[in-house]
């Protein structure tokens, strides 16, 4: 089957793509070449098989970075399952929930990991078992060869926080995210002599993508869980890396740093997407790194990337999105669906065949989300409305204007406000809660978290660091004596914005 010309085929056929001697994968636990990988990959798919799970079920996996988190959206493809990736930076209230959504069958984590599981947490039909098990079963057990998937059969269902509620699992297709590793690979123009740092977690599609673009172009990929920036720095001064895929924060902190010249000249290509660089950021990282091309992008999990800025309009249109990268129609939508005007604001309408099959077992939200397309679509069929303002001048580039939702980005990350409220809530003494976002230098946002009724702050502040990933917590915490209301008699959430946000 081809789409727009360009063939797919199942995702777990990436591999095949690459020269059997070259290396596909670096890292602390050993170096693969493509054939050794394939290999490797087959016996994982093998292993994973085994279990006799039923054709579309859900594996997920809880682990940090090596060969087995690497492998893992080929693998439970290859085995007729559904790749559940979760964050390792994510605690056990908010695994419970993936699971018992996803209807997971069997998890892999550490064993660390696992052991923080409290009862209830898993489903009672999930298997539990360490990564060492599946490491242990891809250096000999038997392998199982290529799938024969078809391209709108389900791979994975990636996890991403909206503005309100609980995570929501977005269903990706082979053709999803096949199509989304020719685009990229096609417009970083990536080749088998790159390698690519791959420092961002794998549960992102952002970070997915670094594995699967580098791998379609027949290069090396090398994952790193990096403790400090500065490990950062190392990882391409050791490695030869070429690729370097980051957020806002990150690339905030390794600016900071001193890079010898011979180890910023490695560097052929810098990638930016969860926020936008400033200004000042981007005429930092032009100095630092002035042999690297700089490629501001835009994306959500819904539709995988919308935009990229070619390197070459950087330093003229440094606010700038960019434009439409391949196999994405992006469209600038009037509320009443027809296509605004030059520099005219409207919503970012994302068609095509990088858009998702919609949120698992939730039509209520994917019919919020995806919808009939704009009739002057090319693409027709279903489209993600982002619910972002963005305005394109003259020469077609798109500028970002605002975000509809509450949604707070902080690091890359997206945060549900309902999330932390609620964790917040479970507090003795907390009447109600709201979390809002507020400027930071480092991380793009910050968490605030308000509170209304006679609770300790520190009782408060000490629950969610149980309850909570690192990247959820408050910045500060906030008592108030009261909350503004709307005429419904709602906590007016634009309010607080307004007199805390700052």
């Amino acid at each position: 089957m081809a789409i727009d010309g360009a063939p797919v085929r199942p995702i777990d056929h990436l591999l095949l793509r690459g020269d059997p001697a070259r290396p596909a994968l670096d890292g602390r636990s050993g170096s693969y070449d493509y054939a050794e990988l394939e290999q490797t990959l087959g016996r994982l798919a093998g292993w994973l098989a085994g279990f006799g799970l039923e054709p579309g079920a859900r594996v997920a996996s809880w682990i940090a970075k090596g060969p087995v988190a690497a492998l893992m959206p080929l693998a439970a493809p290859r085995a007729g399952l559904v790749h559940v990736p979760v964050n390792p930076l994510l605690k056990h209230a908010q695994v419970a929930h993936i699971l018992a959504d996803s209807g997971a069958r069997l998890l892999i984590g550490t064993a660390a990991r696992l052991d923080t599981l409290q009862p209830g947490d898993a489903p009672a039909d999930c298997q539990l078992h360490r990564e060492e098990d599946a490491a242990c079963a891809m250096s000999g057990g038997p392998a199982i060869g290529p799938s024969s998937a078809a391209p709108d059969d389900l791979a994975a269902i990636l996890y991403t926080s909206g503005s309100t509620g609980r995570p929501k699992g977005v269903m990706l297709t082979h053709a999803n995210l096949w199509l989304g590793a020719v685009a990229v690979a096609d417009y970083l123009a990536l080749s088998p002599d790159d390698r690519t740092a791959c420092v961002l977690p794998f549960s992102f599609d952002y970070g997915q993508n670094q594995l699967l673009s580098t791998w379609y172009a027949g290069g090396c990929v090398y994952p790193l869980d990096y403790l400090t920036p500065r490990d950062v720095v190392k990882l391409v001064e050791r490695r030869d890396i070429t690729t370097l895929a980051g957020v806002p924060p990150l690339w905030v902190q390794l600016a900071e740093l001193d890079w010898p010249t011979e180890t910023a000249g490695k560097l052929k290509r810098l990638t930016n997407s969860g926020g936008a660089l400033t200004r000042p950021l981007v005429a930092k990282l032009r100095a630092l790194f002035p042999q690297a091309d700089l490629y501001p992008m835009y994306g959500l999990t819904e539709a995988f990337r919308s935009t990229y800025l070619p390197p070459a309009l950087v330093d003229a249109h440094p606010d700038s999105m960019g434009q439409a990268i391949p196999f994405a129609e992006i469209l600038v939508v009037r509320p009443d669906g027809s296509i605004a005007a030059d520099d005219e604001p409207g919503e970012l309408v994302h068609c095509g065949p990088l858009v998702a099959q919609g949120y698992w077992r939730d039509p209520a939200r994917t019919a919020e989300r995806f919808k009939p397309a704009p009739p002057a679509s090319r693409y027709g069929g279903t489209a993600v409305w982002s619910g972002d303002t963005v305005r394109r001048d003259g020469q077609g580039l798109l500028y970002f204007v605002g975000r509809y939702d509450a949604m707070i980005k902080s690091a890359g990350n997206r945060i549900s406000p309902t999330e932390i409220e609620d964790a917040a809530a479970a507090v003795p003494g907390v009447v109600e809660a709201v979390a809002i976002g507020v400027p930071d230098d480092r991380l793009g946002q910050a968490v605030r978290l308000l509170l209304r009724g006679n609770a300790s702050i520190d009782a408060v502040a000490d629950h969610l660091k149980q309850e909570l990933p690192t990247f959820m917590q408050p910045r500060d915490i906030r008592l108030l004596d009261a909350f503004p209301r709307n005429p419904n008699g709602k906590i007016d959430r634009v309010a607080l914005a307004q007199e805390h946000g700052a």
